[in-house]
């Protein structure tokens, strides 16, 4: 269970939010929302460890995400807005390299398929920068296929995708939550997930 104490959190001089209390449990999914600039992608920066709170606690099973440090990343994936996409290299290259950092090794066969179920096959080996915006996010998302981490934690996973891709994307999700895992993602889009329990945390 990912648990969040009295969270407070602030970018200079202006608070975000304060005394934010939510969990989240095996099976269930947290839709996070809100007007640019009210902090959602400074929340799951916070909930991934990237960052620390002004004040509060962020515990994963009782425990203090601080104090767990790679014990707590092993469980967890987070896909940034950006996705971590570098240029020179391959759509497989990027792959296995942010599978990698995730503690999560994959082969390029492996790479290959999940790729080509993302919907880019016969462009694993072409470099990223000559991808389309929303190729590239199938890229970073093709993660979420070949990750065992329990905790998702998505900013935005679905821009640039088209109708085709959201879909693919909403069956990933699906099939996590099924097998007990738990996500927290922001979007600005309607998204109907079959879930244990959905959970809408709305910042302003």
């Amino acid at each position: 269970m990912l648990t969040a104490n009295n969270l407070e959190c602030s970018r200079g001089d202006h608070k975000l939010f304060a005394g934010m209390n939510f969990s989240v449990k095996a099976g269930e999914l947290m839709l996070v929302s809100g007007p640019n600039g009210s902090g959602k992608t400074s929340l799951l920066r916070l909930l991934c460890g990237l960052s620390v709170p002004d004040d509060g606690e962020i515990c994963w099973d009782g425990v203090n995400i601080r104090e767990l440090g790679g014990d707590y990343r092993s469980v967890m994936t987070y896909l940034g807005h950006l996705g971590g996409i570098k240029d020179d290299l391959t759509a497989i290259e990027n792959l296995r390299i942010s599978c990698a950092l995730a503690r999560c090794e994959i082969d390029e066969e492996q790479a290959t398929d999940a790729l080509r179920r993302m919907g880019l096959a016969g462009r694993e080996t072409l470099p990223a920068k000559v991808l389309s915006q929303g190729q590239r996010r199938r890229v970073a998302l093709a993660r979420l296929l070949v990750t065992r981490t329990k905790l998702w934690i998505l900013d935005e996973p679905l821009t640039a995708l088209d109708v085709t891709a959201i879909e693919l994307i909403k069956g990933m999700l699906e099939h996590n939550l099924s097998q007990g895992g738990m996500i927290v993602m922001t979007t600005h889009q309607e998204l109907d997930v079959a879930a244990a329990a959905t959970h809408q945390l709305v910042l302003s």
